[in-house]
């Protein structure tokens, strides 16, 4: 099983809402930049937060790999989701490489949970970090951290 965790690019820091939040032209820009490293892996579908920002970024990521597989849109994604409801839903998915496209601190969480086994260690997920992990299935600390990418 290989989980590829992206949180989102920059987006503008106001909006009518949270959820309404947009990225900015440097969000979609480094987006683009990390989402180049997925050329060529076998991913089979895209999950992604409801709000504005990750949905953009999932289009970024979609137009520059060219992906036509699934992208489902989550509400389990969500910056205050709950780790245990997330870890649930990613239990009963079947996909052997899977994309999440969602936001701190549930990504930073998420992805110490399932290397370390516990909270107190969560990944450092800047906007558009990508993080690869892998491992026989996705549970507290029984994946692997192959790369975690940063731009600039």
């Amino acid at each position: 099983m290989r989980l590829w965790l992206l949180r989102h690019g920059e987006a503008e820091p106001r909006a009518r809402t949270d959820a309404e939040r947009n990225l900015t032209e440097r969000g979609r820009r480094d987006v683009r930049e990390n989402a180049a490293h997925l050329r060529g892996r076998a991913l089979q579908a895209i999950l992604v937060s409801p709000y504005q920002r990750a949905q953009q970024t999932a289009d970024e990521v979609r137009r520059t790999l060219g992906f036509e597989g699934a992208c489902e849109t989550v509400p389990w994604l969500t910056p205050e989701s709950d780790l245990n409801e997330a870890l649930r839903q990613l239990d009963r998915r079947g996909e052997g490489e899977l994309l999440l496209v969602t936001h701190q601190p549930l990504v930073g969480s998420l992805g110490g949970w399932l290397v370390h086994g516990h909270s107190d260690a969560s990944l450092p997920m800047a906007t558009a970090s990508l993080a690869e992990l892998e491992g026989e299935a996705i549970a507290g600390g029984l994946m692997r951290l192959v790369s975690l990418r940063h731009v600039r």
